[in-house]
C-alpha cells in the first residue's frame, strides 16, 4: 500500500452532526462499534483510498481518510456514495442527507476543533476527546492508518491537550452526562431522587458520577452484561439489575437515563404505561441518551411522563454556554497557531469552514 509523503495528501473527511442532521436522521447513519473495524476496512478498501479512521458517536459520524484521487470533490463522492449503500438509504432520505465535505487544512482544524470540544453540542465537553482516542485505535489496530492519519491524530491530540491546559473552556458541565443530570436535578430534588442507569457503558458512567457526587438518593444499573452493571453499580454505590428484570423495577424510580447501543427501542410505551400505573402517575422523567434512540419517542404522549432525547439537551447545555464561549478565540487562536506549525497553513494563513453537500 502507499504512504503519502504529506500528511496533506489526499486528507478528506466526510461527516453530519447534531448541527447538520436531527438525531431521527443521525440514528439512521450510526455505526455500533463491534461494526466499526469492518467499517474502516470497507472506507480503506474503496477504489483510490489508502487510509481510513471512522468516528462515530451519540452526535456525529465522521469519515476520514487519504486516497490517491485526483481531486477532494472525488473522494467526497466516494464517501457520500458509501454511506448510503452502507446504510441502505432510500432515495429521498439519500437526497435529503445533508453533509460537511472538508479537504486538507480543512479537514485538520475540524478534527483539532472537535478534539478540543469546540464542535460539541456541549461546548468544552471531555467525552469527544476519548471518543476520538477511541476511534483511532480501532482504526490502528485494524491496520487502516498509515504515516499520514498516524501523524494527523497524533497531533490532534497534542492540540486538544493544549486547549485543555491553556484556556478554561472545559470548566462547569462540559459533558453530556453531566448536562442530563443538570437536568434531572431541575425537576427533581436529588436527595430523595431514585435513578435508573439503562446501560453500564462510559456515558452511565458519567451521569452516575455526576449524580452520587450530587447526593442521589438511590442508583440501580441495569446492563446487558450483568458484570458491567455490577462494577458500575459497586462503584457507584447502587445497586445492580439484570437486563430482563429492569422493567419489574421501573415503578420504584423517579428518573431514567438510558444509553444502550441497541439498534431498536428497548423502552416503549406499553412498558412506561403499565408502570405510570402503578406510580398512580407520579411524575416520571425518562432521559434518552442513545443514538439510535433506546426510547419511542410516543412514550412521551403518556401523562406524567417528561422524555428528553440528545438533541432536547441542547436547550440545557445553552444555558453554561455563555461563560465558555468566552474562550471560543482563545481556543481558535490555539488551533490555528498549530495548523500553521504543522504545515497546512502559511503564516497569517486561513482556510475555510464546512462545506455542505
Amino acid at each position: 500500500m502507499p504512504e503519502p509523503t504529506d500528511i496533506r495528501s489526499g486528507l478528506v473527511c466526510v461527516g453530519l452532526n447534531y448541527k447538520t442532521t436531527p438525531v431521527e436522521v443521525r440514528e439512521r447513519l450510526a455505526f455500533p462499534e463491534a461494526q466499526v473495524p469492518d467499517a474502516v476496512q470497507q472506507v480503506r478498501g474503496l477504489p483510490g483510498f489508502e487510509e481510513s479512521v471512522v468516528l462515530s458517536t451519540c452526535n456525529r459520524v465522521e469519515l476520514y481518510a487519504t486516497h490517491g484521487l485526483p481531486s477532494g470533490k472525488d473522494g467526497h463522492e466516494a464517501l457520500r456514495d458509501y454511506l448510503v449503500r452502507r446504510f441502505e438509504l432510500q432515495p429521498e432520505h439519500a437526497e435529503a442527507l445533508v453533509l460537511y465535505n472538508l479537504d486538507s487544512a480543512e479537514a485538520a482544524r475540524h478534527l483539532f476543533r472537535v478534539v478540543s470540544g469546540l464542535d460539541s453540542m456541549v461546548l468544552g465537553e471531555t467525552e469527544i476527546f476519548g471518543q476520538v482516542k477511541a476511534a483511532y485505535k480501532v482504526a490502528l489496530d485494524t491496520g487502516t492508518t498509515s504515516r499520514a492519519l498516524n501523524k494527523l491524530f497524533q497531533q490532534a491530540f497534542t492540540v486538544g491537550k493544549k486547549v485543555r491546559n491553556e484556556t478554561t473552556i472545559q470548566r462547569g458541565s462540559t459533558s453530556v452526562g453531566s448536562v442530563a443530570v443538570d437536568l434531572a436535578e431541575k425537576v427533581h430534588d436529588l436527595k430523595e431522587c431514585r435513578v435508573m442507569l439503562v446501560g453500564a457503558g462510559e456515558m452511565s458512567r458519567t451521569c452516575a458520577q455526576s449524580l452520587l457526587s450530587r447526593g442521589a438518593k438511590s442508583i440501580i444499573v441495569s446492563n446487558r452484561s450483568y458484570d458491567k452493571a455490577v462494577e458500575l453499580a459497586t462503584e457507584m454505590k447502587g445497586r445492580a439489575m439484570k437486563f430482563d428484570e429492569w422493567e419489574h423495577a421501573l415503578h420504584e424510580v423517579d428518573v431514567i437515563i438510558s444509553s444502550t447501543s441497541a439498534p431498536h427501542f428497548v423502552i416503549k410505551p406499553e412498558q412506561i404505561d403499565q408502570v405510570m400505573r402503578k406510580r398512580r402517575w407520579e411524575p416520571l422523567l425518562i432521559i434518552d441518551i442513545a443514538v439510535p434512540r433506546d426510547v419511542d419517542p410516543a412514550v412521551n404522549d403518556i401523562e406524567g411522563v417528561y422524555l428528553y432525547d440528545i438533541d432536547a439537551l441542547q436547550a440545557i447545555a445553552d444555558d453554561g454556554r455563555r461563560e465558555r464561549e468566552r474562550q471560543l478565540a482563545s481556543c481558535e487562536r490555539i488551533i490555528e497557531e498549530q495548523l500553521e506549525k504543522y504545515g497546512f497553513l502559511k503564516p497569517g494563513g486561513s482556510g475555510g469552514g464546512l462545506k455542505l453537500a
